[in-house]
């Protein structure tokens, strides 16, 4: 017998053909006074696909996205991989520089581009096909009608191997270039149910789309909402008053963001406690103990996670025991909650490894390397032979970040390896330093970098913003973190002000230290 009757290849696009057959009329995405059921939100998305096989492009040819969270970015990440394309997805806040770069190194040969961001697009090769979006669902803007000469009827799919590369994602490129990080349908279809398991969606989950889908592809969220019929509720714009409007307005159930987004949410205006609990998930960063504690007073259930984008985002999760639950008070399980836990179900238990890639003790303190293999690894980088083999040396993925491992087996990130600070021989995470500060009622957002010293070779600098209305001094931060901490460990200085973030609203560490570094040379020098 040559077929295997009890095998199919594993795609994430087909959650969406059962969605659609199981619950035609159920509401799937929700744009402002949009509404699209499941039966067209099917339609749309087979009208895409075919619309792209009928002019003639060929399995595994790209097809870029250059848009926030709207309908077409959706219909994207589905349609296009239904083509036996694949998706590169790019994030609309980069320079058109950088834009440029990523649609020439994928080998693009169409951009869909919201008409906010075609400007980005100017560099672009010639031979590069645009389809601009107006975001208005109607005739006559471009993409509709783009979609208007598409079938609504199913493509027939070209799907062969479960292995084959669904998406191209690139990372932040914040010491050089950004690489293209490839994913394959096998995987993207078993993060996508990890995501499922892990955050406890069901049948009536409705989804803000607080997190941009072009990171990972939206952390492999628009699958795994249409995996349980979920509803996709649109956010153009990240805005912390419309959040907590559309939190209560569209019954919302589950959304995802990073620290950078929570800090701002906890501290608007319109926060107050729910009546109804939500699901956020965190990662892109450590959130802090009090970041959690805030959420948890406002009956938002925090679910910490924690990835890269080399592990389709987030492929680990930090559970409570019971016992956790039971014994510990609310700051007690926020500060249990800030470490990053262990590999999803449908992922490998992570390690943390020294130099030798050996496990270190499981005692909590004795740091390593965070290492990843199993089903939600990246296949390589696009066209980059050389740093694929680096970062999977030794048969693991090599994910540069430090951390420890706990003697009940989940572990803790205490840096990126270049953020670790060693002061007169000591090593000091930057991450316990700003997780004390984050303490100060006063303090909203803050980072911790090195800064040069003549005697110990480098110390702490705390950079921090002030919540609204805050008030605080640089002896007072300074005191109140050696109050919380080691001595040694506070920051010789602290500087107030906005922190520079990366286009997905990472803080960007880099741009403080080499500042102070160059800074302090400069000083020495004259």
């Amino acid at each position: 017998m040559s077929e295997k009757v009890y095998r199919t290849e594993l795609t994430p696009v087909s959650f969406l053909r059962r969605s659609a057959y199981m619950f035609p009329a159920k509401t799937a995405v929700v744009h402002g006074d949009r509404r699209y059921t499941y039966q067209e939100f099917e339609e749309r998305v087979n009208r895409l696909a075919s619309r792209l096989k009928d002019v003639g492009f060929q399995k595994g040819d790209r097809i870029a996205f250059l848009c926030p969270n709207i309908p077409p970015m959706l219909e994207g990440t589905f349609a296009i991989p239904a083509a036996g394309l694949v998706m590169v997805a790019i994030n609309q806040r980069l320079s058109a520089g950088e834009v440029e770069y990523i649609v020439g190194h994928s080998k693009a040969k169409m951009v869909f581009a919201d008409a906010e961001f075609a400007e980005l697009l100017e560099g672009v090769d010639e031979s590069v096909e645009i389809v601009r979006i107006d975001d208005t669902g109607e005739e006559g803007d471009p993409y509709e009608d783009y979609l208007a000469e598409g079938s609504p009827e199913p493509v027939e799919s070209v799907l062969e191997d479960e292995e084959e590369m669904i998406s191209v994602n690139y990372t932040s490129g914040t010491t050089g270039q950004p690489k293209g990080v490839m994913y394959n349908h096998r995987n993207a279809y078993l993060s996508a149910l990890g995501n499922v398991i892990e955050t406890g969606m069901d049948y009536e989950t409705r989804y803000l789309w607080t997190l941009p889908m072009f990171h990972c592809n939206g952390w492999t969220f628009p699958w795994a909402v249409t995996a349980v019929a979920g509803t996709h509720v649109c956010l153009r714009q990240v805005e912390p008053g419309k959040i907590w409007e559309l939190f209560e307005s569209e019954n919302i159930t589950h959304y995802c963001a990073a620290p950078t987004v929570q800090i701002p949410l906890v501290n608007d205006e319109n926060a107050h406690e729910l009546e109804r609990q939500i699901t956020a998930c965190i990662a892109g960063y450590v959130p802090s103990p009090t970041l959690l504690e805030q959420l948890m007073e406002l009956n938002i259930r925090p679910l910490h996670l924690y990835g890269l984008t080399e592990t389709y985002g987030p492929a680990t999760i930090n559970i409570l025991r019971e016992e956790e639950r039971q014994e510990k008070d609310t700051g007690d399980q926020a500060i249990l909650l800030s470490r990053q836990g262990q590999g999803y179900v449908t992922s490998d238990l992570v390690r943390v490894v020294d130099d030798d890639m050996n496990d270190v003790p499981r005692d909590g303190e004795t740091m390593g390397e965070i290492i990843f293999r199993g089903n939600m690894v990246m296949m390589g980088y696009l066209d980059d032979e050389e740093e694929t083999k680096e970062a999977f040396e030794g048969g693991w993925y090599h994910s540069e970040d430090l951390g420890v491992w706990h003697p009940d087996g989940y572990i803790e990130v205490q840096d990126r390896d270049k953020d670790i600070i060693i002061s007169g021989g000591e090593n000091i995470s930057t991450i316990e330093i700003e997780q004390a500060i984050e303490e100060h009622p006063a303090v909203m957002d803050v980072a911790v970098t090195s800064m040069p010293d003549e005697y110990y070779g480098e110390r702490p600098k705390a950079f921090v913003t002030l919540a609204r209305g805050g008030e605080a001094t640089e002896e007072e931060i300074i005191d109140f973190v050696k109050e919380r901490i080691a001595r040694f460990k506070a920051p010789a200085a602290v500087e107030f002000g906005e922190l520079p973030k990366t286009a997905t609203g990472k803080v960007q560490k880099y741009v403080l230290r080499d500042r102070e570094w160059e800074n302090g040379q400069d000083g020495q020098e004259s």
